[in-house]
């Protein structure tokens, strides 16, 4: 992989992290390179998934099917992540 195929996931996942973070109801305590990490995790998985149903990935401009599964994983992976650190901490009222 070159430098600008890195530059290029680190971009396209803190995108997708952060569409997946939006997604997500409720406040979500995490910080943003994790949602960056889950991001790229979520894009490069989600291309995985579209090639598997069929969904070409080789279309001319945007490819919204792709980006949209990639957003779905980004989504649950965030929730994955928040359910997860949220068990560690006690509410203070």
């Amino acid at each position: 992989m070159t430098v600008t195929g890195i530059i290029t996931a680190l971009i396209v996942g803190l995108i997708v992290g952060a569409l997946g973070r939006l997604v997500v109801p409720g406040r979500q305590n995490i910080p943003i390179w994790l949602t960056m990490v889950i991001g790229v995790i979520a894009a490069l998985l989600g291309t995985v998934i579209a090639n598997a149903i069929g969904i070409s990935t080789d279309t001319p401009g945007v490819d919204w099917g792709e980006l949209l599964i990639q957003v779905l994983v980004a989504a649950i992976g965030v929730a994955l992540v928040v359910g997860v650190m949220g068990r560690g901490r006690r509410s203070t009222l």
